[in-house]
């Protein structure tokens, strides 16, 4: 990653810079936030609500989600399945203090959505992105998980 000086100093104080409405969305390196979205999904929590017919499910408690170096905590995941195949997971729901981990950084929101296809997560609702010293904040942050940015 890099950064400009005033950057580096803004973090190294704690500030959080507030961009307007409408700006333009960097874009930065984010390597350990990096997964395969192809690896297997493992999903443990304290209940399981499965609906057969419309392909859902809604793990909740202590929910945890592994896929190979990623880790995502919330209270609550709806995942919803390929419709053509029961076993595939298209999509994850997290609500409620959602944490999404790898070994060299975290990210932190009220509410975050995987398309597993993709590869893409989405986090909303006072995001908080730490990578080693440097942490940032803002309202929404999407991560590619198979580039890292």
């Amino acid at each position: 990653m890099r950064f400009t000086p005033f950057l580096a100093a803004a973090l190294a104080l704690g500030l959080t810079a507030v961009a307007p409405v409408g700006a333009m969305a960097q874009q930065m390196a984010l390597g350990g936030l990096k997964a395969d979205p192809k690896a297997p999904v493992q999903v443990t929590s304290d209940k399981l609500a499965v609906d057969q017919q419309s392909g859902h499910a809604v793990f909740s408690g202590n929910v945890v989600v592994i896929q190979g170096g990623m880790r995502l905590k919330a209270a609550e995941v709806t995942v919803d399945y390929d419709p053509a195949d029961r076993t595939r997971i298209t999509t994850m729901h997290a609500t409620g203090g959602v944490t999404m981990v790898s070994p060299d950084e975290a990210a932190e929101g009220r509410d975050a959505v995987y398309d597993v296809a993709t590869g893409q997560v989405v986090m909303t609702g006072d995001v908080l992105l730490t990578q080693g010293q440097s942490v940032m904040s803002g309202q929404k942050l999407t991560v590619d998980l198979r580039s890292g940015t």
